[in-house]
């Protein structure tokens, strides 16, 4: 039999390389390079605001707190994994009720004590803190804004800042990323990134990936009134479990890590904790006076919605709605469901108007209506704008379209000036072919603190 030394020769040193150096031949997801009108230090100091604004509004545990200790050397760890830009991370722990977590641009990361509450397992907690690493790594929320200054901005304009002073044109266009923001709810692409990422994050940092989409796959599951806002912000992109899996698959066995003592005293320790309930911390933010008293005599504990609900029943539809806000209209009207003091100068400040729309072409999809509505909507009122794109929904199993907007409140604020306004849209198709449309309004500083309240009123309505 004739040997091929050369051929040996190349085999052994393939071999003596895979035993030297495994990682050679693993799989490695990398960060990717989507459009970014951000530099570093921008993107930095837009998550530093933010964060400074996180602080006023959520009821973060303070850096001494023994859970938030914890996060934090938790977090530090699996940072240390993260590759591409070093981003000086941050962790926080918010004392909140509902499963949720965040990513802020440049590093802030915040978890929900309901969420430690709910991880059965120290690699479960660990799979959330390192999909919102992931989703910091892949600059998501800045990428997310830069598509919609593309969309919005004259070609020349946009040319002048890419790279420099995009935060302050940002911030002209109304664009932000504060708690709430449209910028921080992630897509499916988006959400496919930071699985894969966090993946390997889970893997260098010595726990078992397959706990991340485990978790996951645990809230959709038990649903309920404490799963959906994770799952809005982090909608399921179809496949996360097999996509984990393949990951995994191509990485080197080894032996994962169990739960650590300290995870198990925290556990204990968040089991007796009673977190605030969103409603709870939108009740203590009173709203209405955030900026101060405004010229219009607005106060938030006139503005804040009760957590008792009652029920509207109007010809078309049914709703529930905070026992402390008022129906203005009739079951066969248009409605306006505010608080007294929301309706300032015969426009609403606050609250959500409900009403019917009848697009030209009764054989009109949902989509098509939508737009024809936006359409009529900006002739009356010019100065408002679509942030991002149209989304898909589904309330009572009805299909509709979910849009968010931005324009001027009737609200002004210490100096005289217009405050800045948001708006949610959202769209069912009747089986008449017409519309039934609801506009949640609320100044863009407080909407994140109201929206929990619109989201209950909506999830309650039912068409008739």
């Amino acid at each position: 039999m004739r040997i091929n030394i050369k051929r040996m020769w190349c085999f052994a040193v393939l071999l003596a390389l895979s035993l030297a150096s495994p990682q050679l031949f693993e799989a490695r997801v990398q960060p990717s390079h989507g459009f970014d009108m951000f530099s570093a230090q921008e993107e930095v100091q837009a998550g530093q605001q933010a964060a400074q604004q996180a602080t006023k509004q959520l009821p973060v545990l303070p850096d001494s707190d023994p859970v938030t200790r914890y996060v934090q050397r938790l977090g530090k760890e699996l940072s240390s994994h993260a590759p591409g830009q070093k981003w000086p991370y941050t962790f926080h722990v918010v004392n909140q009720n509902e499963i949720n977590a965040f990513a802020l641009p440049g590093g802030p990361v915040y978890i929900n004590v309901g969420t430690i509450q709910a991880a059965d397992t120290e690699g479960q907690l660990a799979g959330v803190m390192a999909h919102e690493i992931s989703h910091v790594v892949q600059r998501h929320g800045t990428r997310s804004a830069s598509k919609q200054m593309a969309a919005q901005l004259p070609l020349a304009l946009l040319g002048g800042i890419m790279g420099r002073g995009a935060l302050s044109q940002a911030a002209q266009l109304g664009i932000s990323f504060g708690v709430g923001s449209y910028f921080l709810k992630n897509s499916r692409q988006a959400e496919t990134e930071a699985d894969l990422l966090g993946t390997d994050i889970m893997y260098d940092t010595g726990f078992d990936p397959h706990a991340m989409s485990q978790f996951f796959q645990k809230l959709e599951a038990q649903g309920g009134s404490r799963g959906p806002q994770f799952l809005s912000d982090h909608p399921n992109p179809g496949n996360r479990a097999q996509l984990v899996s393949q990951e995994v698959s191509t990485l080197a066995p080894k032996q994962f890590r169990g739960d650590s003592a300290e995870f198990r005293t925290i556990k204990q320790r968040v089991s007796g904790m009673k977190p605030l309930t969103a409603q709870q911390i939108a009740a203590q933010q009173q709203p209405g006076a955030s900026s101060g008293s405004s010229s219009n005599g607005v106060s938030g504990s006139d503005i804040s919605p009760s957590g008792n609900m009652r029920s509207f029943s109007h010809s078309t539809y049914s709703i529930s709605y905070p026992d402390n806000w008022q129906v203005f209209g009739d079951q066969n009207s248009a409605v306006t469901i505010a608080p007294q003091s929301g309706v300032s100068q015969n426009a609403v400040a606050y609250g959500v108007m409900i009403n019917d729309y009848q697009p030209e072409d009764p054989n009109a999809t949902v989509d098509q209506a939508t737009h024809d509505l936006l359409s009529s909507l900006r002739q009356s009122n010019p100065d408002l704008r679509q942030i991002g794109h149209d989304e898909n929904i589904r309330v009572g199993g009805v299909s509709g379209k979910s849009v968010d907007l931005i324009g001027t409140s009737p609200l002004q604020d210490q100096n005289g000036r217009a405050v800045r306004e948001r708006d949610w849209l959202v769209t069912l198709k009747r089986r008449d072919g017409s519309l039934v449309y609801m506009v949640f309004i609320a100044p863009d500083r407080d909407f994140g603190s109201l929206r929990p309240s619109f989201e209950q009123m909506l999830r309650s309505l039912r068409l008739r």
